[in-house]
């Protein structure tokens, strides 16, 4: 018979340490993988004489590794295995790193990042989302908030900071640091942080919870909102996966100094921050609804700012603004609509069924930029694809709020 810990919600100072670590993982996991690649690949291109859709295939082969384990990921967490689940995936992203600073060839290349791709699934948002809806069943939208506020600086710390590493030593001794920090921060914390997880989160439970079981979690995957929102999830995930590898390269070659092209994209983070703050201090003040509604609304909005303005300067500042805004409130809204409008039982496992189609459209997004980029447009077709893919994610958003 199962004994579960008393509430993580009853006792603040165990809730507040969770929290920060937690918080720290992500800051460390985030900014290890998704943004240091922006800045490993034009030292990666001329060391191993690549060329830009190579390099963008490695990522894509990590985002669809991540994706094709997001639902086994999902239900062992939903089973209380949340500590062996995370800290076994910051042990994967660590090694991965270290790995990655002695390829010689790209497919070394490709592989270690398809194993920092299993790693990302096991210890990045999705994961540590469900861990928080279970742990904090009665304001896990606020944890979820409060836990994504160091994780939002992730780009602003780690892309300058890779950078300087990569200027002081070269790629490779970069790439061993950043995978020693995961090794001795992100493994401890979540070994220490994640005992004694509850199977189940008490809010949660009802009398017929003995009979909530497959067959009821695949009504709510056949249900018009959990599609919807799929949808709307699939589709903004393509979105924000595709921008962070290309960044740094769509801003200089837009005519933008060097110097801002690596300035704003580590303003993002602190704006992304700002996003996540004004949900929090709103959150009481604003119908969370129509927050839901409007907030992702931000990104194709910069998308848009940054194509009509193209070379110039206050487009820049415009889409850093809107984008890292945009994207900040996303992840909460992303993180918290299935609880919300699908079931919160079973969030990890509904989160994690969206695991095939958002590790395809993920996967293929950033190569497609790439493969789209041409020297005499650079990147406008790939930014009007990306457009194009933002709008009919918050339609469909909207259309699942409709038949929640």
């Amino acid at each position: 018979m199962n004994t579960l810990p008393a509430r993580t919600e009853s006792n603040p100072a165990h809730a507040r340490t969770l929290l920060l670590g937690l918080s720290m993982a992500q800051l460390v996991g985030w900014g290890s993988t998704l943004y240091s690649f922006a800045v490993f690949v034009g030292p990666v291109e001329t060391a191993l004489g690549a060329a830009r859709p190579q390099t963008s295939l490695a990522f894509s082969l990590a985002l669809l590794t991540e994706g094709l384990t997001a639902f086994a990921v999902g239900r062992w967490i939903d089973a209380g295995h949340e500590r062996a689940v995370m800290t076994g995936g910051s042990l994967l992203i660590g090694a991965g790193l270290i790995a990655h600073g002695f390829v010689t060839t790209l497919i070394g290349f490709y592989a270690v990042w398809a194993l920092i791709g299993l790693g990302m699934a096991a210890s990045l948002y999705s994961p540590v989302f469900a861990v928080v809806t279970r742990r904090f069943p009665a304001s896990f939208r606020r944890a979820i908030i409060t836990i994504t506020f160091l994780g939002g600086l992730s780009s602003t710390v780690f892309i300058p900071l890779t950078a300087w590493l990569i200027h002081q030593w070269d790629w490779r001794a970069a790439s061993w640091t950043l995978g020693a920090i995961n090794l001795a921060l992100c493994v401890p914390l979540h070994a220490w942080l994640l005992r004694n997880a509850p199977r189940r989160a008490p809010a949660l439970e009802t009398p017929d919870d003995d009979t909530d079981t497959h067959a009821n979690l695949s009504a709510h995957l056949r249900g018009p909102a959990f599609w919807r929102l799929g949808v709307f999830i699939v589709l903004l995930m393509a979105v924000t996966a595709a921008v962070p590898p290309h960044l740094v390269s769509l801003l200089r070659e837009s005519g933008l100094p060097a110097a801002w092209a690596v300035a704003l994209p580590a303003s993002i983070g602190v704006l992304q921050v700002l996003g996540r703050l004004a949900l929090f201090v709103g959150e009481r003040r604003l119908d969370e609804h129509v927050t839901n509604r409007w907030v992702p609304a931000m990104i194709p909005l910069a998308l848009l700012a940054l194509l009509a303005g193209s070379g110039h300067a206050w487009a820049a500042l415009l889409f850093a603004l809107l984008y890292g805004m945009g994207n900040g409130a996303f992840d909460i809204v992303k993180g918290t609509v299935m609880a919300q409008y699908v079931n919160a039982a079973h969030v990890g496992a509904l989160n994690g069924a969206l695991g095939l189609p958002q590790a395809l459209v993920r996967a293929a997004a950033p190569l497609a930029v790439g493969l789209l980029w041409a020297p005499a447009h650079s990147y406008a077709m790939g930014l009007g694809l990306l457009l194009a893919l933002a709008i009919l994610g918050v339609v469909m958003l909207w259309s699942g709020q409709r038949h929640a």
